[in-house]
């Protein structure tokens, strides 16, 4: 097939990981680069060999450009992804697809009234043993599951990060704990309603360069989440808890006949146990856990699968739209007290042909 013709908008730490999982897809080509700040653009552009746009407006006129992903910081994704839209492009976004769920609505809308394709991150459920774990539950493994435990513990980001203040606007809910809800989600299905707590358990916090600032955002939560196919969700979310205790980013389903253990929501090579209920946990036989690292581009390659096949794509903009209305929901759960329904719903991605496989 014809390599897509790829072309960064946002030109961030986390776009060199993407430019450099192309050379793993033949499905993919990087072909131009553009970000507000012209000298990251134009370092990023050197260090990848691609053509550096002079505005936005030239990068979505340029004709050649078939796929815009989506880098920027969220603020900006429902403009940069609207206007590729609007231009016939079709665009890839980091998660989450808009700050609102009205705006990732109107997106979703709008690529199909435009048909073109709009996906979004997370899409960690492309993952080996995502996707096994995904075919063991749909195949009864622990029979029916009724609960779901899921953790994301992300540690306190100013440890480690330069620039955290943005992580605290946004909050541990929206920037980690919609990874496991992608994982969820994609095998369970929409969700249909939705109860949450948050609060700043540590308001105050230092950079790294002893500078004092004020988190704008709860750093720990809790959300309780009804599926529709029944199960229901416990996901805690924090910029508080450690990353580096038991199980500080795992999924555990537990069933009438017993629980099972991903103990990893983002790495496709995570670790899978069984139990029957009431016993302990052992690996999953017949089940080598892939030494594939996570690759930023796998979505761009699936996506680019899809539309030669003219099927639809694993990471649709559906699904990204309804992950958004949870953590609206949750937020505005935190506000009025009680459980807020949700309104929106998505059709659960296929899983990948012949069972979990080396894609992500």
């Amino acid at each position: 097939m014809t390599p897509l013709n790829v072309v960064i908008v946002g030109c961030g730490v986390i776009a060199t990981p993407y430019a450099e999982g192309f050379a793993d897809f033949p499905t993919l080509r990087l072909h131009g680069c553009f970000d507000v700040d012209a000298s990251k653009r134009d370092a990023f552009a050197a260090a990848q060999g691609c053509r550096p746009y002079p505005s936005l407006e030239a990068a979505l006129a340029d004709p050649d450009a078939d796929l815009i992903v989506n880098l920027t910081v969220l603020p900006a994704h429902y403009d940069v992804t609207k206007r590729a839209l609007e231009a016939g492009k079709h665009v890839f976004s980091e998660k989450p697809l808009a700050a609102s769920s009205a705006q990732a609505q109107e997106l979703v809308a709008l690529a199909r009234d435009r048909g073109v394709r709009l996906g979004c991150a997370p899409v960690t459920h492309l993952g080996h043993a995502q996707q096994r774990a995904g075919q063991e539950l749909r195949a009864g493994r622990i029979g029916p599951v009724r609960v779901i435990y899921a953790e994301a513990n992300h540690a306190r980001i100013e440890t480690w990060h330069g620039a955290p203040h943005s992580f605290y606007r946004v909050g541990p809910l929206r920037d980690v704990g919609v990874y496991p809800l992608g994982v969820i989600t994609s095998i369970f299905g929409p969700a249909r309603r939705v109860w949450a707590y948050g609060t700043a358990v540590k308001p105050e916090r230092v950079t790294k360069r002893g500078e004092p600032f004020e988190v704008e955002a709860p750093d720990w939560y809790v959300a309780v989440i009804e599926l529709a196919a029944g199960p229901v969700v416990r996901l805690t979310a924090s910029f508080y808890v450690t990353d580096r205790g038991k199980q500080p980013e795992a999924i555990e389903f537990h069933g009438d006949d017993g629980q099972l253990f991903l103990a990893h929501w983002f790495s496709p090579s995570a670790a899978l146990e069984v139990a029957a209920f009431g016993q302990g946990y052992a690996p999953l036989e017949d089940f080598t856990p892939s030494t594939q690292e996570f690759r930023w581009a796998v979505a761009l390659d699936e996506m680019a699968r899809a539309i030669a096949e003219g099927r639809p794509h694993r990471v649709s903009g559906e699904q990204a739209a309804h992950l958004v209305e949870i953590l609206e929901a949750a937020h505005l759960s935190i506000e009025r007290g009680g459980a807020v329904e949700l309104t929106t719903t998505f059709t659960a991605p296929e899983p990948l042909p012949g069972g979990p496989g080396p894609v992500a």
